[in-house]
């Protein structure tokens, strides 16, 4: 339990500099008010549980409560040792980002609601110790279940772990909590993404989870994966596979648990809180734009028409928070027969496609170019396979066999084949959801929307109808320089200038390239007339 200042609430009224509260009155002009709003009463009083806290969610998730919502009590964060690194330690260095900087200027006493429970999703009862485990039944009234493992070509046995035994813990520990107003889950959007079209409603899994568990303890590593095509069927990967069956066994197993299931689509950059642009992983379309603005991806398989499913993170965990009362509300009234679902997607109110999200990236390289690029951005889309692989070997290839065989020949260690081999690995998981477009179904989110009251609004504003994406893109590559590359503005002039000469030296090669092709055909067609 971090503590730097006394626990009375009324030390700490700084609400949200967005809702700059005044005691008695509300001005929705001047967005201002010190009354609180119907979700921060929500979560007054209120005992957090967080996993996945030190995740990219789960920091904007923890930053927001901690400054939007004072009046919580404490958040209670599992979290495990990592890479030699104590609990302690871990939160230490996850306070340092950038992204807390907002949080220690408004409510500078806020470490003292921070408690860290040592815990681990990978570990049997969660790695909780039987006073932990007490204690969290006894406090916490609600619970946001992010942590999760993420990578799309997890080993299979991992990702049950991680994606369905650990959430399935939690919910048995959730029906012992007497003062439980919500269990949220979060899913995601491509938890059955084999389907054409996804509603907010649950989906039958064909796998039994308890059969499944039992087959894969009896089996090696090798065989799972030997047998993976057959049990994942038509799902393309053990992250989709694993996120459905946790939603499955969760509905099956929530008695009478206030659970609701949050299905995200792809979590991206912050769009404006608390700073913008704000990042910290490589996930999906960040890594298609650093692949792409170093010069190291020239060619991807996807279809420049299909929908981009990005959502801004900070509005996520905003519509994340406003869902959490209300599934609060619906299950008090009793009006549920099953966990409720909210697909938060971007693609029915304010759609983008992949070919709109590399332009508007490329449209600002000129302004942001990057420090480590090692060639000028030049990429090619395209939902031919065989034309990939035409555009993966003289584009990928055959220029990094060049370079390996240059870097031998000088004594050094070849490496740029092995590099290409990662992002191929990585094109190709990414692939199936570029060339397909699945029509979403958010109803309950907008409905959620239109019944939320117009302070709660301004405070957690989660309409993607109003995010715009050319202002949201308009700093994006420099929220990946800064935040992720650590690289200051000060060293922009100096890229700009190396930016350039990759500029004419890529131009140069196009130009020679056009004449060998051009002398090649000519040689060819004097041959044979």
């Amino acid at each position: 339990n971090f503590s730097d200042g006394s626990k009375n609430i009324d030390n700490n009224k700084n609400y949200c500099n967005e809702c700059n509260n005044s005691e008695n009155s509300v001005d929705l002009n001047m967005n201002k008010t010190h009354k609180m709003s119907d979700v921060q009463e929500f979560y007054n009083g209120k005992n957090i549980l967080i996993t996945g806290a030190t995740g990219f969610l789960g920091k904007i998730l923890m930053e927001k409560l901690l400054r939007c919502c004072p009046g919580v009590e404490n958040i209670y964060i599992l979290i495990r040792q990592k890479r030699g690194k104590d609990i302690y330690t871990r939160i230490e260095e996850m306070f340092e980002d950038p992204v807390f900087d907002r949080l220690k200027e408004e409510v500078p006493k806020f470490r003292h609601k921070i408690v860290a429970i040592p815990a681990d999703c990978e570990a049997a009862g969660l790695g909780l110790t039987i006073t932990d485990r007490q204690t969290i039944i006894e406090k916490v009234n609600v619970i946001f279940h992010s942590a999760a493992t993420v990578k799309f070509d997890e080993h299979l046995r991992a990702a049950l772990i991680t994606n369905v035994q650990a959430p399935l813990y939690l919910l048995q520990m959730a029906k012992d909590m007497k003062g439980l107003k919500a269990f949220m889950h979060i899913s995601t959007a491509y938890s059955n993404s084999h389907l054409t079209r996804i509603e907010e409603k649950f989906y039958p899994c064909e796998m039994d989870c308890e059969k499944l568990q039992q087959m894969i303890d009896k089996l090696t590593d090798e065989q799972i994966n030997n047998m993976l095509p057959v049990i994942l069927s038509n799902r393309p990967n053990t992250y989709t596979f694993s996120k459905a069956l946790a939603e499955e066994e969760l509905r099956r197993n929530s008695g009478s648990v206030p659970l609701a299931i949050f299905r995200p689509a792809i979590v991206s950059s912050t769009a404006k809180e608390p700073l913008k642009c704000w990042l910290d992983n490589m996930y999906g379309p960040t890594g298609v734009a650093v692949g792409t603005v170093t010069g190291m991806l020239r060619t991807m398989e996807c279809d420049a028409s299909v929908t981009a499913e990005i959502v801004p993170v900070d509005i996520v965990v905003n519509c994340l928070m406003v869902a959490a009362y209300d599934v609060h509300k619906e299950y008090t009234k009793g009006t549920l027969s099953e966990p409720p679902i909210f697909n938060y997607v971007s693609s029915v109110e304010n759609r983008i496609t992949w070919g709109e999200f590399m332009h508007l990236n490329l449209s600002r390289i000129d302004n942001h170019p990057f420090s480590n690029a090692v060639w000028y951005a030049s990429l090619t889309l395209t939902k031919s396979a065989f034309l990939h692989y035409i555009y993966r070997f003289f584009l990928h290839l055959l220029p990094a066999a060049m370079v390996d065989g240059l870097a031998i020949c000088i004594g050094k260690k070849p490496k740029m084949l092995k590099v290409y081999r990662k992002i191929h690995k990585f094109s190709s998981v990414l692939k199936y959801f570029c060339t397909r477009d699945i029509e979403f179904c958010n109803r309950r989110t907008r409905e959620l929307w239109e019944k939320t009251s117009d302070l709660d609004k301004q405070i957690f504003p989660f309409s993607m109808s109003d995010v715009d994406w050319k202002d949201y893109f308009y700093d994006y590559l420099s929220g990946i320089r800064r935040y992720l590359f650590k690289d200051g503005d000060d060293t922009i002039p100096q890229a700009k200038i190396k930016w350039k000469r990759l500029y004419y030296l890529h131009q140069i090669v196009r130009i020679v390239f056009l004449v060998f092709v051009i002398y090649s055909l000519w040689s060819i067609f004097t041959r044979i007339f």
